[in-house]
């Protein structure tokens, strides 16, 4: 007997089976020609603009970037209509998570460091369905590595398996995280005070370990080549595709809070393993970002 539409699409619901495959591989052609595109522009002049603050940086190959991934996937994927993409959102299209397949997309995460021709820049994107993370695809574009994760099928850098640390000890601990776009006293204050406490704990080289892009900050932790990262101010965009990644190689994403990650909160603790991130976590003073789905 032939299925009715109802029941097929719920067996395209189903994780791992059908379409997500294929998705899986559309993002991973995708990410690679977006990093063509902001390769080549990197060395030419750009058109920049700000956003929430003067830190807060757009060029216009953002906007290419976002456009190109985004009427892709839609020609690809017609039936998928819940796109979270970072320039979008700027512009005022509404973040919200839904249970229909989501795509989430940072055309360039680094901006700053692509303004000033800075490599670390990379593109980011997340797949999620039933508010469920089930994949991400990250290019590193001026190093050409690809980081991938599957939901139950593990996470990888240009084919070779990734594996977090598995360091508990935070005075052994190198760790990472960045300033977020806020500059105001207030926040540096408070950002300055969570670098001290941390420091405290005499965790090695802390304090030069800021990338200027928290994508490729989460992929390093992945990979084993640092223990531990918290940030308050990046978005769902920074956290998403990385997340899974993280979670692929063994290990941690949390809220700040120490409870589980609200991928909508502007924070996060990652770390290899949970005594790292909890260490972290209490550590912290929270700085007040608001949310991704009430901006």
């Amino acid at each position: 007997m032939k299925p009715s539409s109802a029941e097929e699409e719920e067996e395209e619901a189903v994780p791992g089976v059908g379409p997500w495959d294929e998705c899986f591989e559309v993002a991973v052609q995708l990410a690679l020609r977006a990093g063509q595109i902001i390769r080549k522009a990197l060395t030419e002049e750009k058109q920049v603009s700000t956003k929430t603050s003067a830190a807060d940086l757009v060029t216009e190959t953002d906007h290419r970037v976002e456009d190109l991934i985004v009427s892709e996937l839609r020609k690809r994927f017609p039936s998928h209509s819940r796109f979270i993409a970072e320039e979008a959102t700027a512009s005022g299209a509404k973040c919200v998570l839904t249970h229909s397949p989501t795509w989430i997309i940072d055309p360039i995460d680094g901006t700053c460091n692509f303004v000033h021709r800075f490599p670390t820049v990379a593109v980011s994107i997340g797949f999620a369905v039933h508010q469920e993370l089930e994949f991400g695809v990250i290019h590193h574009c001026t190093e050409e590595r690809l980081y991938t994760g599957r939901r139950g099928q593990g996470a990888f850098c240009n084919g070779q398996r990734l594996q977090v640390s598995r360091e508990t000890d935070l005075a052994k601990a190198l760790v990472l995280t960045e300033i977020g776009p806020k500059r105001d006293p207030d926040t540096l204050k408070v950002f300055l005070s969570n670098m001290e406490r941390l420091l405290h704990a005499k965790a090695h080289g802390y304090r030069v370990r800021v990338i200027g892009s928290s994508t490729l900050a989460l992929c390093y932790l992945a990979s084993g080549a640092a223990d531990a990262y918290y940030q308050f101010g990046l978005h769902c965009w920074d956290l998403a595709a990385a997340t899974v990644i993280i979670r692929e190689a063994g290990g941690i994403v949390i809220d700040t809070s120490g409870g589980p990650l609200d991928l909508m909160s502007c924070r996060v603790v990652a770390a290899g393993t949970r005594e790292m991130a909890a260490l972290i976590a209490q550590a912290l003073q929270t700085i007040n970002y608001g949310r991704d789905d009430e901006k």
